[in-house]
């Protein structure tokens, strides 16, 4: 349910970021998602936590997931303003195969035939809608497959960093770097933002915080390879919010492709449950 919960507010994030990047450049998109991001995290623990926030034991994963949380935000927002949000959500789920072989060789975690025969299958999923002919297949299509590489190595040092280090002060770190290196290149790229734009990153930034900090809790629970095919419902709500607010509806080999990973998630599941 976390991880749900998690992958429903990240569709709603999207559907935020995509109104924004068609406006704002991503690099203003994303640092404003972080100072508000980062602030709120501030307020709510720090007066409990204190100092303790800060800490970790690893601070070269610490740093490696900034940098992926990072390069992931840039490229999916960047491809936002030329992708249509549920697509752009569907290619970047390559990352949940990239999991399962990250999973196997880095973490050392078991990983079954039943597991990686459906990991494939939503890869080829992701080739049905991303193929030659496609209204998909431009050069614009590259962020959001860069994104699914960052996000998966994101994942995978997420569950390594919990093994030591605590999930709130984890998710701060990260957005402190992210902030830290986005507050250096941000005045390249600024553009004075109106009051609704100011409310809808403020909308981002709590819905941002929220969603990390539960798919970090649920990290914690269970193995990385065992979440990822909740995360495949992401895909549904990110298409519902880009039909109802954006009026994009898929072609049907677009969405065959969009059946094909959700199943082949569905059919993770299955074989984990045996």
């Amino acid at each position: 349910m976390l991880s749900l919960g998690a992958v429903l507010l990240f569709a709603g994030q999207d559907g935020i970021s995509k109104s924004l990047s068609m406006v704002y450049p991503a690099v203003l998109v994303v640092w404003a998602r972080f100072v508000v991001q980062t602030v709120l995290t501030g307020v709510v623990y720090m007066p409990t936590m204190g100092l303790s926030i800060l800490r970790t034991s690893r601070w070269r994963q610490q740093l490696l997931r900034a940098l992926c949380m990072l390069a992931a935000s840039l490229c999916f927002v960047g491809g936002l303003r030329y992708v249509p949000v549920g697509e752009a959500t569907a290619v970047v789920y390559l990352s949940p195969l990239l999991v399962v072989a990250y999973s196997a060789r880095v973490l050392r975690e078991k990983i079954g035939l039943g597991q990686w025969i459906a990991a494939i299958c939503g890869f080829v999923g992701v080739l049905m809608i991303v193929r030659p002919g496609s209204a998909l297949f431009t050069p614009a299509v590259l962020f959001p497959i860069a994104a699914s590489g960052a996000m998966a190595a994101y994942q995978v040092l997420t569950r390594q960093v919990l093994a030591a280090d605590n999930p709130v002060a984890s998710n701060f770190i990260t957005s402190i770097i992210c902030l830290a290196i986005l507050s250096a290149l941000v005045p390249l790229f600024w553009v004075t933002p109106t009051l609704g734009a100011c409310l809808m990153v403020a909308a981002l930034g709590g819905i941002a915080m929220t969603g990390h900090m539960l798919l970090t809790y649920a990290y914690r629970t269970t193995s990385v390879a065992r979440l990822a095919p909740f995360t495949y419902t992401q895909i549904v709500f990110a298409s519902l919010i880009g039909f109802l607010f954006f009026g994009h509806v898929p072609d049907q080999a677009t969405l065959a492709g969009m059946g094909v990973i959700i199943l082949s998630g569905l059919g993770l599941v299955l074989w984990q449950r045996r």
